[in-house]
Formats: C-alpha cells, sequence, structure tokens
C-alpha cells in the first residue's frame, strides 16, 4: 500500500512518466492507473487476481487503502472482472476467430482506436504494474515489461530482510530493507527525467511521515 500511494504522488509530480506510446506516437495518459496481482490463496492451484484501479493523489494514505483493499477482496471473492467476462465469451469462438479478434484487436491499440470502455476495464493498459514477489517470500526481480497493452512500468517487490547499512554516525548496523525492481519503457521519457523521480519515491518510502502518512 505504501508504495502504491508513493508511486501515485511521484507520478502527479512527475507526470511525463505517466505516458505510453501507441501506433509510434507518445500520447499523455488521463489518470493514474495501478494494476497488480494477487493470489486467491497460497495454494499452488490458486488463480491469480489481477486489479485495476484508478488512485488519486488527492487520497489519503487511509482512503487509498481502502480503495486497494476493496479491489482485491472483490477479485478473491471471484467476482468476475469485465476482463473476465470479455475473455470467457472469447475463449468460447472457435480459435481461427480467436486469433482474427486478437490481431484486430492489437491493430486498434496501435494505432490509438481501442474502445474506451476496453481500456479503462483491461489491466494491461495502465501508467503501472506492481507485484509483491515478498508476499511470497521472494526477492525482487526484474521483470519484462508486457507485450500487450502499453504499461510503460513495472515495479517488483521483494520480501523484507535484515541488511547491514551505514548508521548516521559512520558505523554500520542492521535495518530492514525493501528491495524494489524496476522495468521501464525509455520511449515515453529520458534517464534523467525517470531517475529523478525513483528519488522521490524513495523518499516518500523512507520518511513517508513527513509527507503526511500517519505512523
Amino acid at each position: 500500500h505504501l508504495v502504491l500511494w508513493a508511486a501515485a504522488a511521484t507520478l502527479e509530480e512527475r507526470p511525463r512518466l505517466n505516458r505510453f506510446v501507441a501506433g509510434r506516437r507518445i500520447f499523455q495518459r488521463r489518470g493514474i492507473w495501478v494494476s497488480f496481482s494477487a493470489k486467491k490463496t497460497t495454494d499452488d492451484d490458486s488463480p491469480i487476481v489481477v486489479v485495476k484501479k484508478r488512485l488519486d493523489p488527492a487520497w489519503t494514505f487511509a482512503e487509498l487503502v481502502d480503495q486497494i483493499q476493496s479491489g482485491i477482496d472483490d477479485g478473491r471473492r471471484g467476482a468476475p472482472s469485465t476482463t473476465d467476462r470479455e475473455l470467457s465469451l472469447l475463449f468460447k469462438m472457435p480459435l481461427v476467430a480467436v486469433s482474427g479478434i486478437a490481431r484486430l484487436l492489437y491493430g486498434l491499440a496501435d494505432r490509438g482506436w481501442m474502445p474506451g470502455a476496453w481500456l479503462r476495464a483491461d489491466p494491461f493498459h495502465a501508467s503501472l504494474f506492481v507485484a509483491s514477489l515478498g508476499s511470497i517470500g521472494m526477492d525482487a526481480g526484474f521483470h519484462h515489461l508486457y507485450e500487450v497493452g502499453n504499461i510503460p512500468v513495472f515495479i517488483t517487490l521483494g520480501a523484507v530482510r535484515d541488511r547491514v547499512r551505514v548508521g548516521g554516525d559512520g558505523s554500520p548496523e542492521v535495518r530492514p530493507v525493501l528491495t524494489l525492481r524496476y522495468s521501464f519503457d525509455e520511449r515515453v521519457e529520458d534517464g534523467l527525467y525517470c531517475a529523478r523521480a525513483l528519488d522521490r519515491l524513495k523518499e516518500r518510502l523512507e520518511d513517508p511521515r513527513s509527507f503526511g502518512v500517519a505512523e
């Protein structure tokens, strides 16, 4: 929740990262949209729920937590999303028809002609995708950007682990550390702009109380 809060505030402050590429052109996205995945249960065969939410930087941290948790709860209860219903209908068709429809949709997306209702529901059209690998005990890894959709930033979160760091007085100390790793579509903006955005994200995560988040 804290990473999503910090990411929304950073994208509001650094809006040129909230862009996407379609039809060999760069567009500014309307609103800050985040997609993330969650397992329904910890069983091996449990399906993954993909949630897409529009984040409002004006929300308090508590409001953001409520919004995100409601999306997770809806997905875990098994309520089919718009995308689930569309895919269920699509895969009832012959394979040849599915292939043709997929090519048509990719062509429309490449030209920026996809219907707005589809784009608002599709989790692969968002400002960023966040995956919390730490929730299943894994370290953060570099995830590829998806070939479908237009998500320009992918963030993975690792497990919180104790690491040796240099303390304020210069002596070593053991502190809990959360590792984040990023994949970035450099077509939307240059690396310097992105690096400064990551610095701001890091500042918010390391000292959220100075940005208005209660302890």
